[in-house]
């Protein structure tokens, strides 16, 4: 048996970008178009998140602040290429006025809450881990690690140690301090086009650049 080639998370990091990027960072003009993006993604592709985008753009003239004024029928219509409108056109609505209690000063919204803001954005309806982490990451521009589903089997077969959900990855992984917020940004950007590209029906782990890899525990938290 060959044996594998260890890895830090940041030696991870340059591969990937050797082998798949540069990605750049989430897609949106806007951060309220991120936003956005962020909440209808969930339990979709991203192809159907576009669309969703491209109707809400036309609407509201590119202006997303003026997402929580839209009704709620015409709402769900615009969005429904993304599946779940009802629910996700109540979340965002929701999210979109407590931003603008704050008058979508986002520097503002992190000072105020600092290190307690995860704990504030999941208190949001609508708003899971992922998405929390997802908003810290390119919204609030903290270098977090997002550990959605692609991030689990990445690392279940670097690690050799399943991760079966966001939680159990999360809580092991050490913090991004040897990454910039660009780095950061485009880490979450790479594993998933690596997942895109390696962990479907018709491919393997096993073909990928990263078969020969491994991460060790001690690059991990214990």
């Amino acid at each position: 048996m060959t044996k594998k080639t260890p890895l830090t998370i940041y030696r991870l990091y340059q591969l990937l970008l050797e082998q798949l990027g540069p990605l750049g960072t989430w897609p949106g003009d806007s951060k309220e178009e991120i936003i956005v993006g962020s909440f209808l993604v969930q339990n979709t592709r991203w192809e159907n998140v576009e669309r969703s985008l491209i109707n809400l753009k036309q609407h509201l003239s590119g202006d997303f602040k003026s997402l929580k004024d839209v009704e709620q029928d015409t709402f769900q219509d615009l969005i429904r290429p993304s599946g779940f409108y009802r629910n996700k056109s109540k979340a965002l609505q929701r999210f979109f006025n407590w931003l603008s209690t704050y008058q979508f000063d986002y520097d503002r919204i992190l000072q105020e809450h600092d290190q307690d803001l995860r704990s504030q954005l999941l208190a949001q309806f609508g708003v899971g881990e992922e998405t929390a982490d997802v908003l810290l990451l390119y919204v609030f521009e903290q270098p977090i690690f997002v550990a959605d589903k692609y991030a689990q089997k990445l690392f279940s077969q670097l690690t050799g140690k399943p991760f079966s959900n966001y939680t159990d990855l999360k809580r092991v992984f050490p913090s991004l301090d040897a990454f910039s917020l660009e780095e950061a940004q485009e880490f979450h950007i790479l594993i998933d086009e690596f997942g895109k590209r390696y962990f479907t029906p018709r491919t393997d782990f096993s073909q990928s650049f990263l078969s020969d890899y491994t991460v060790s525990e001690i690059h991990l938290k214990n």
